[in-house]
């Protein structure tokens, strides 16, 4: 099993841990902008699949 042949520092620690914090804040930010221009109708260079069942039904 492998294990650290030294302990890591507090600031080590604590700089990984901001670093994945960014990164979750990050990648919210960007869905968040994603869907709004979904549901604005903005939207371009992003995919989102329209059900056609939903239009022929009314």
């Amino acid at each position: 099993m492998a294990v650290p042949k030294k302990k890591t520092s507090k600031g080590k620690r604590n700089q990984r841990h901001a670093i994945w914090k960014a990164k979750a804040a990050t990648a919210a930010d960007k869905a968040l902008s994603i869907g709004k221009s979904v549901l604005s109708g903005r939207a371009q260079g992003f995919v989102y699949p329209m059900d056609q069942d939903e239009d022929s039904e009314e």
